[in-house]
């Protein structure tokens, strides 16, 4: 880890950090969703004019008109960004001109075949580059492989002749976003900062160090892209883990979460990781994949990462598995026809994030086997359109009433929200599969629920 920041050489480069540091500079991001409108809000917070640059006519419509369409960012605090002219948003990138800093907050899919999907990246890029002017920092922020800035990102910005370094200033800045927990937020994580040269990585640690409580330099940036991916790919591995091991106690009659609980009592030595019904979110079932699809230009294979992915994305299939058993023992019947309501399908508690969410591959494998799929979520009162699963889109959750529950056979319990009733689903529906452990307090209570 680098301990110094240089300060600028070139004369763009001193004159772009007087602008940041007098909070004169207009800073731009690009692509208002779920990292890039909770950045906007903490760089207004810090003092800065934004603009929010989005493809989508309708996210710039709700934002100018202070709507909000992400849970974590009410209308009240698009409200207290737009005072003053602190921020508006746009679909115009002419205007990048504008702005003294860009920071990119893009899509970074997989494609079918598991391989970095860059059309994000790149079409940005590609987008940008006609109304670059010198003296601007460009960031990333999307999670990608190591040598996507210098690789990918540079060479399109420097397509009419601005040479990073000198002209442009080009630097990585991994997100790190964990939506409803409120212990964290943008400006309260740690920022790590990697630049394409000195003056570039000075310029984007004295923004980021302006908007966030520490930076944290290192010394490239396909170092900092390698932290973002090394992060996630941590917590893959250890999910992983604990999936298996769930299957393996579960044979054994002994409680996967009774464990995880006493281990991690051990002050030292023990990080607790939780297992369920699958992965979910932009990160973890992801970025792992674009580290192992890099590794292949090295002729090197990426074991643990293949072997956690495999393991990960059987989890729904085993979910299913395990609750066709139950239903034939508990109650001699077969999934074909049994109407089953799922609980939650946000990819994390108390979030309206279906990024990658469990939930929609669990909706197809029940569906596929013949059995009346409705849900409830207080957090996604509609399905969205989704990249992989355009088919659920518009489906709406059910109400928990005493007699909607009673129509159902199975509940499977997917993402455990808070404030919901689970007593009731319980108490209603004669088999309940819970893959979050929400129920441990009524376990004792009731005969009827599984874990999974």
């Amino acid at each position: 880890m680098m301990n110094e920041i240089p300060a600028p050489v070139t004369s763009v480069g001193k004159t772009l950090l007087a602008r940041i540091e007098d909070r004169s500079a207009v800073i731009g991001i690009v692509g208002m969703g779920y990292v890039g409108l909770p950045l906007a809000f903490a760089v207004t917070g810090a003092g800065f004019r934004s603009i929010g640059f989005d493809i989508s006519p309708e996210r710039v419509a709700d934002l100018n008109a202070g709507r909000s369409y992400i849970k974590t960012i009410p209308a009240n605090k698009i409200a207290e960004m737009r005072k003053g002219d602190g921020f508006r948003a746009s679909a115009d990138f002419t205007e990048i001109a504008s702005v003294d800093a860009i920071l990119i907050c893009v899509p970074t899919p997989l494609t079918r075949h598991r391989e970095p999907d860059m059309s994000y990246v790149v079409g940005t890029a590609t987008s940008l580059q006609p109304h670059l002017r010198p003296g601007q920092l460009v960031a990333l922020e999307s999670t990608t492989y190591p040598g996507t800035t210098d690789e990918v990102l540079r060479p399109i910005l420097e397509k009419d002749g601005l040479k990073s370094g000198t002209d442009l200033f080009i630097a990585y800045s991994p997100e790190r976003e964990d939506p409803g927990n409120i212990n964290f937020t943008t400006s309260t994580i740690p920022k790590v900062v990697g630049g394409d040269g000195p003056d570039a990585l000075s310029l984007a640690c004295a923004l980021y160090g302006a908007i966030t409580n520490r930076v944290v330099p290192v010394s490239s940036t396909a170092t900092a892209e390698a932290v973002k991916l090394t992060e996630n790919i941590f917590r893959s591995v250890n999910i992983a883990l604990v999936n298996e091991l769930k299957t393996i106690y579960r044979a054994m009659d002994v409680n996967v979460w009774e464990v995880i609980d006493a281990a991690k009592t051990k002050p030292f030595g023990y990080m607790p990781f939780y297992p369920g019904p699958g992965l979910g979110g932009h990160c973890i079932p992801i970025d792992p994949f674009y580290l192992t699809w890099k590794a292949r230009e090295f002729d090197l294979r990426t074991r643990f990462i293949e072997l956690a992915g495999e393991i990960n994305t059987m989890a729904p299939y085993q979910v299913v598995e395990r609750l066709i058993e139950a239903l034939n023992r508990r109650q001699g019947k077969s999934l074909k026809g049994m109407p089953v309501l799922l609980m939650g399908v946000a990819y994390k508690k108390n979030v309206d994030d279906m990024r990658e969410s469990p939930a929609l591959k669990l909706f197809e494998l029940l569906e596929a086997r013949g059995a009346l799929v409705d849900f409830h979520d207080p957090f996604v009162p509609q399905i969205p359109e989704t990249r992989e699963h355009p088919e659920f889109a518009g489906r709406t959750s059910v109400s928990l009433t005493t007699e909607a529950l009673a129509g159902y056979a199975v509940a499977l319990i997917c993402t455990d929200h808070d404030d919901v009733d689970y007593e009731a689903v319980v108490r209603c529906v004669p088999l309940v599969i819970d893959t979050r452990n929400v129920t441990r307090d009524l376990q004792g209570t009731y005969d009827n629920i599984e874990l999974a």
